[in-house]
């Protein structure tokens, strides 16, 4: 660690200094949810189960991504900042995978129950096809890590694109059904899915184009799925050369940070159930017709009953 720190290598110590403080407030945030909730359950329209479930799937996804901001590397490339057997991109994968599933499932939990109380059958039916859709990304993910075919990681980050274009739809279904908080948390979620799929579009499903558009101009070929499985176990590049993670730096930034800010926003909103529906615009105007009724119904029955009495 200490050569970290020396010489060209120290932007990179600070930019794994700047993940490993960013990972370990995630992971308090989380254990704050987890005392609040987990311990007093009681008040939400979900049982402690759908409560357990959702601080489970958090806590995948947050200790995963801290887990990958202490110990950086990138996959394909076999490249790691530190020597140690964690470092191994088959370790390193399989945690990603698990993270990576887990805030699907997040995502399909929150737009379930929202879509619910709404009754928004887009929101349902997007709910029931995230999860899906990112089991797909992550076999071109491990075929790609594997085969070091990079043909393969850029199909996988488009399906992600296309999954959070399907979410940000559900998300903008919701907007109308919703006043208060959740519409200004909707509004925050839209424009957070906008800059995540212009990134996507932009930026990561073009640099994984590009390397393998120079992978076939350099005649490198790609390994066979077994050779490529020993290979992953087994090989790691420990470097400090800027030059080598300059191109991973800013998703990785962004994946370390606001996308778990993001899955911690998705845990509250789904513990906090029964706080979001009162914010559910239509029950409002249904009570309210209601009462209407009543009274009328009141003042057909007792047409001479005074007014103050009613």
């Amino acid at each position: 660690m200490r050569m970290l720190w020396q010489g060209p290598s120290r932007p990179l110590a600070w930019w794994w200094a700047f993940l490993t403080l960013a990972s370990i407030g995630n992971v308090a945030l989380w254990f704050l949810l987890y005392r609040q909730f987990y311990m007093a359950p009681t008040g939400t329209l979900g049982g402690a189960t759908d409560i357990e479930l959702m601080l489970f799937l958090c806590a995948a996804y947050v200790f995963g991504c801290a887990f990958r901001s202490v110990l950086p590397r990138a996959d394909v490339q076999r490249i790691c900042l530190f020597d140690t057997w964690l470092s191994s991109v088959v370790i390193g994968r399989s945690v990603a995978t698990v993270a990576e599933i887990s805030f699907a499932a997040q995502w399909a939990i929150v737009l379930r129950q929202l879509g619910g109380m709404a009754g928004a059958d887009t929101t349902l039916t997007v709910a029931a096809i995230v999860v899906p859709l990112i089991v797909v990304a992550q076999c071109c993910s491990w075929y790609g890590v594997l085969t070091t075919n990079y043909l393969a990681n850029a199909i996988e980050n488009s399906i992600w694109a296309v999954a959070f274009l399907l979410v940000g739809i559900a998300v903008c279904r919701l907007l109308p059904e919703f006043e208060g908080i959740v519409r200004v948390g909707l509004v925050v979620a839209i424009i957070g899915i906008a800059g995540y799929l212009a990134f996507l579009i932009t930026i990561d499903v073009p640099m994984y184009l590009s390397r393998w558009q120079e992978s076939i101009a350099d005649g490198q070929e790609a390994l066979r799925p077994m050779q490529g499985l020993r290979d992953a176990c087994t090989r790691w590049v420990v470097t400090h050369d800027f030059a080598h993670w300059k191109d991973e730096i800013a998703w990785m930034s962004l994946y370390f940070t606001a996308a778990v800010w993001a899955s911690l926003a998705l845990c509250l909103v789904s513990c906090l159930e029964g706080g979001v529906s009162r914010y559910r615009i239509e029950p409002a105007a249904e009570a309210l017709s209601i009462e209407r009724r009543q009274h009328a119904t009141i003042e057909a029955r007792e047409p001479n009953r005074p007014a103050l009495d009613r």
